[in-house]
Parts: structure tokens; C-alpha cells; sequence
């Protein structure tokens, strides 16, 4: 059998498999966030000021930052679990967060004096965003794998990477609760690099465990 016959035999075969497969996807991303969502209560708890900071919009927009991270990558994940399938539109929508950081940040340069960008770009809490952003990511990572092992990706690493982008913007959105940095500078430096660690990791691992 061709190349090309395979994969548009599996394709043909993982769509009759769809309901499964979001079941797959609903169970295993659902236990993996549950693990994530223990642990930062268990050791971080939300900040002192959270309820008094949801009227800021600075603290706000991290919420909006992280889950379009999150879903971006969850609707890529769910794109590319299926061999031969076509994740162009999907990939737009990662676009979004992008652009988001972007607009936030020129309009937090038109609001801030300069002499404070630097200040506000390091924050107080770079390390814990590099250590903790990644670590609780890996439990939603796991669950988007296993479910990811019920479809047929046609490229592991790519499915990875997405898997792995909507686990980091799951775990910054538990992270930003605690977090007291709200400046997009912090975001754009200090959460994106926490989340390109963890999708590299996932393009890395997927490399190895979604092949087929």
C-alpha cells in the first residue's frame, strides 16, 4: 500500500472514531488539569489581592492572554490529531496571542513612563513563571498525549508543540492567579519564554511518543 493510500485509509478510519476521540480528549486533558489545578492550590493559592484586582485591567488581560494560548493550542491539537488533516485555519488562531501581547504592550508604553519600562519588564517573580509555568503544564501535557494516542497525528512533534502550547496556557492561567507581576512586558518576556520551554518540550516528546 502507497504512503498516500495508508494515510487516507487512517483518516477515513479516524473519523468514525471522532466521538471516542473527544471523549479521550474531554477525560484525559479534564484529569491532567485536575492534578494541575491541586497542586497550585495545595502550594501557591491565589495572591492576597485577587478579588480587589479584578476591576484592573492589567491583571485581567493575563486571564485573556494565557487562555487564548490555551485554546489556540487545543483547537490546533485537536486539528492535527488526525492524519492528512488541514490545520491552516487552526494555525491562524495561534496567531492571536501574539498579536494580543503586542497591542498590550504598545498600550502599556503609551501609559508608563519610560523610565519604569525595565523595572516593570523584570518584575519579582521571573523565577517562579520559568519554574512553575512548565511544571504545572506537564500533567495537562500528559493528559493531551494520551488523548493525542487515540487519533493518528501525521505529524507527532507538530501535535506536540500544539498539545503542549494549550497545556502552558492552561498552567499560566493558574499561575497568573497568584502571580503579582500584571505588566505585559512581564507576560511578554517571562510567559512566553515559560511557554516556549514547554512547547519545546512537547515537540521534542512528540517526536518520539506520536509517531504511528
Amino acid at each position: 500500500m502507497k504512503t498516500e493510500d495508508l494515510i487516507a485509509a487512517l483518516a477515513a478510519d479516524n473519523e468514525t472514531r471522532a466521538a471516542p476521540m473527544s471523549r479521550a480528549f474531554a477525560l484525559d486533558l479534564g484529569a491532567g488539569f485536575i492534578v494541575s489545578v491541586a497542586f497550585f492550590f495545595a502550594a501557591l493559592g491565589v495572591r492576597d489581592t485577587f478579588f480587589a484586582s479584578l476591576g484592573d485591567p492589567r491583571f485581567l488581560f493575563k486571564f485573556v492572554f494565557s487562555l487564548s494560548m490555551a485554546a489556540s493550542g487545543f483547537v490546533l491539537a485537536w486539528r492535527l490529531a488526525r492524519p492528512a488533516a488541514d490545520a491552516r485555519r487552526a494555525l491562524k488562531a495561534v496567531a492571536i496571542a501574539p498579536a494580543l501581547i503586542v497591542a498590550a504592550c504598545v498600550a502599556e508604553m503609551a501609559v508608563t513612563p519610560s523610565s519604569l519600562w525595565a523595572e516593570r519588564m523584570i518584575g519579582h517573580n521571573a523565577v517562579h513563571c520559568l519554574t512553575l509555568i512548565p511544571l504545572m503544564a506537564l500533567a495537562p501535557l500528559i493528559g493531551l498525549f494520551a488523548a493525542l494516542r487515540h487519533g493518528a497525528p501525521g505529524d507527532g512533534r507538530h501535535a506536540g508543540a500544539a498539545a503542549a502550547l494549550a497545556s502552558a496556557g492552561l498552567s499560566a492561567t493558574l499561575y497568573a492567579m497568584n502571580c503579582a507581576d500584571d505588566s505585559p512586558f512581564f507576560l511578554a518576556v517571562w510567559y512566553v519564554i515559560a511557554a516556549a520551554i514547554v512547547v519545546i518540550a512537547g515537540w521534542l516528546a512528540g517526536g518520539r511518543w506520536l509517531r504511528w
